[in-house]
């Protein structure tokens, strides 16, 4: 038994024992048939930023598919403005937007204006540049506090909201309200800059070129939050070309276009700004392209503030116009603070409109929420979608 023993022994001394074959872990899960799933995200979901929906096809928690579903606000605004006249759509315009409600009653009366072959004065061209660009301000203060809640820091969300009330604040000494202002006028604005604005609104914007740091260190200085934005959501410039994305969201990806520089309105081409432009193409990009418009809309006001001071108190600030528009077609378009807003108008000689059209840069935005989502994860979808700056009133109308 002893010599049998070692010769088992010499037999196994000069050999490696068998070895099991190593798995390839990712070949084998490649291999694995796994159940995909739709996830609904919204309408009650706090992600949504109002009443929408978007579905999600989830692999595990990879992001397959997706499916924006819009139409719970549907107001029907667009048949409602025939059957008013040219003035008093003037407040309906206000509500496509109550974040950007400047801009839009803005477009619409620089759609009619077009149609009437008038040409507003400049010290109204003027003001409404510091009204849009106050727009501006408070619209991306909105957003980046909505951002601060979506990726946990309701500081940046108290903040924000904190620095948004001085703008808000400027919309009340300009024209008595806050949101929905009724300010612009067919042929210019409703009334002249009030006693002290030009003091107000300067002491406003070098107050908010220091203060506005604060909020941006907050953010940057925080690696979760950096680390959410980073890489999800990337868009190219083709992607953006194919599905007609504007705004931010186009110049976050390279891409140097502003309205108010490249098609200028407003006397906007006798203002001098950059247009802030990152080719990363991903959320971070778009908030950064974001806060940089923030601080050339306070160059921007100086600059118009100061051409307003120019012109003197008695420089008209309005004209009269007729009541009825030529029949013709029309079209107009400005640079909101989400996009290219748009407005086509067919009129048919009376009061009011045949047709009026609005193209919403949202509605077209949230369309390429299947481009922005597929291959993240369920926990980036919300930090990409914030960076979109929803805003559902203008996209269902």
């Amino acid at each position: 038994m002893m010599a049998d023993d070692n010769t088992e022994q010499t037999k196994t001394a000069g050999q490696m024992p068998a070895m099991k074959p190593v798995v390839d872990v990712a070949a084998e899960t490649a291999k694995m048939e796994t159940d995909k799933m739709w996830v609904i995200m919204g309408p009650q979901h706090p992600f949504s930023h109002g009443l929408w929906t978007l579905k999600i096809k989830v692999d595990g928690e990879i992001v397959t598919d997706a499916e924006p579903i819009v139409g719970y606000l549907h107001r029907g605004w667009e048949k409602e403005a025939e059957n008013r006249p040219y003035p008093k759509i003037i407040p309906m315009a206000d509500r496509l937007c109550y974040a950007a409600s400047m801009t839009y009653t803005h477009l619409y009366c620089m759609t009619v204006e077009k149609a009437l072959g008038i040409d507003p004065p400049d010290k109204a061209k003027y003001i409404m540049i510091i009204a849009d660009e106050i727009n501006r301000l408070q619209s991306h203060l909105m957003w980046l506090a909505a951002v601060g809640t979506d990726l946990g820091n309701f500081t940046v969300f108290l903040w924000a909201m904190r620095e948004r009330e001085y703008w808000m604040d400027m919309n009340v000494r300009l024209c008595g309200a806050r949101m929905t202002t009724n300010y612009p006028r067919i042929g210019g604005v409703r009334n002249d800059t009030p006693e002290l604005f030009d003091r107000d609104i300067i002491r406003c914007t070098e107050h908010f070129e220091k203060a506005v740091w604060d909020i941006i260190g907050l953010i940057d200085d925080s690696s979760i939050y950096v680390s959410r934005m980073k890489n999800t959501g990337i868009l190219t410039p083709e992607q953006c070309a194919n599905l007609g994305i504007t705004g931010p969201a186009l110049r976050g990806t390279g891409v140097d276009f502003d309205l108010r520089r490249d098609d200028p309105y407003s006397n906007y081409d006798q203002i001098d700004f950059d247009v802030p432009v990152l080719k990363q193409g991903d959320s971070y990009a778009r908030y950064m392209v974001r806060v940089e418009e923030m601080l050339q809309s306070c160059k921007i006001i100086k600059q118009a503030m100061a051409k307003v001071r120019a012109l003197g108190k008695n420089a008209p600030y309005r004209l009269k116009v007729p009541s009825n528009v030529p029949a013709g077609r029309h079209f107009a378009k400005l640079e909101d603070p989400r996009g290219e807003s748009m407005m086509y108008l067919i009129s048919d000689g009376t009061d009011k409109p045949y047709r009026l059209k609005v193209r919403s840069p949202i509605f077209v935005n949230v369309s390429a929420s299947r481009e922005l989502c597929m291959g993240c994860r369920i926990a980036d979808v919300p930090a990409i979608m914030a960076m979109i700056d929803m805003c559902l009133g203008e996209t269902d109308r």
